[in-house]
């Protein structure tokens, strides 16, 4: 019986590592591409009547549109709880600065509703969400 249960585990450890080195081996043989990661945090300036604030989030959701449709923006979506991180951008950009400049003409941004957080993060090229 302890060979059968050694024997068990032996096998499931290496189906496991197996499985685990395929998927590495998957994610290194792509080539990996920088793109920018934007947190969007509440700023110091969120105390705006709701038809100024309504006007500013319509201004923001119109600059996310451009950057999807520029091909500069592959995800954004806001966050669901009520903390400071209020949402998120990934852009395919070419710099830091070009990322910054584009979160920075966000309409939310420069009302000081948002502020924002830019790092450069890697993925392997044409990754996505599936």
């Amino acid at each position: 019986m302890k060979k059968i249960m050694t024997l068990s585990i032996l096998l499931l450890s290496f189906l496991t590592i197996n499985t685990f080195a395929q998927e590495t081996k998957k994610l290194t043989d792509g080539e990996m591409k920088t793109y920018y990661l934007v947190l969007l945090k509440k700023g110091n300036n969120r105390s705006q009547d709701s038809v100024t604030a309504m006007q500013i989030q319509t201004g923001h959701m119109a600059h996310i549109n451009k950057m999807a449709a520029d091909g500069k923006l592959n995800i954004a979506g806001p966050c669901l709880d009520d903390s400071d991180l209020r949402g998120i951008f990934i852009l395919n950009v070419t710099s830091l600065e070009e990322a910054k400049a584009l979160t920075e003409a966000d309409p939310a941004v420069k009302a000081g509703r948002l502020i924002m957080e830019v790092h450069p993060w890697m993925s392997q090229k044409g990754a996505s969400l599936k």
